[in-house]
């Protein structure tokens, strides 16, 4: 089997059921934001993990991140799966409120260890933190994407992310801190 088809050549693709839609869709378009908020924790992970790279990271956290990557995965499922035909059937594309819960509990542990927030901060500090800032603000325009999508998703979609996005700013915290790298106040 070859990685290309040709199906997508005059601008269209599938969802899952099979349903025809156009590259713009605006479905299409919340699911590949998704998509690049995984590749770019995907990028955290790596930037961390390379010889030269920050010691914000632990085993512990990359093991959550790659956690996270795999909810996005299910998230993604859930957006292209507009009909419900794959999600009861597969429960690894199925994102739960104690999935939202795992989020709000990794916030607490890493909130912490940082000190209060009096100010806005510029995004920034080591290579990893910057990166999760970056993935934080896809995150939050995935969230624009998913809250504009007609018919309404689950809910518990908007949750997932929106605690994401909490996460991913707090990380980015807990990271440059355990990177020595100093937040810049605005």
């Amino acid at each position: 089997m070859t990685i290309y088809t040709r199906t997508g050549d005059s601008g269209e693709t599938s969802y899952f059921d099979g349903t025809r839609v156009r590259k713009d869709d605006p479905r299409l378009d919340a699911y590949g934001d998704v998509d690049e908020l995984n590749a770019w924790l995907g990028l955290v992970r790596a930037t961390a993990a390379a010889p030269s790279g920050d010691a914000g990271i632990d085993v512990s956290l990359d093991e959550e991140l790659a956690h996270i990557q795999r909810d996005l995965l299910a998230v993604g499922a859930q957006l292209a799966d507009p009909a419900k035909k794959l999600a009861p059937r597969v429960t690894k594309a199925v994102v739960t409120d104690a999935d939202v819960a795992r989020l709000e509990l990794l916030i607490d542990r890493m909130d912490a260890e940082l000190p209060p927030l009096r100010r806005f901060i510029l995004a920034g500090g080591t290579p990893t933190g910057a990166a999760l800032h970056v993935a934080r603000t896809v995150c939050r325009r995935a969230e624009r994407r998913l809250v504009a999508l007609e018919p309404r998703i689950d809910p518990v979609l908007l949750r997932y992310v929106n605690r994401l996005s909490d996460l991913l700013f707090v990380l980015a915290r807990a990271v440059n801190r355990r990177g020595g790298a100093p937040e810049t106040e605005w």
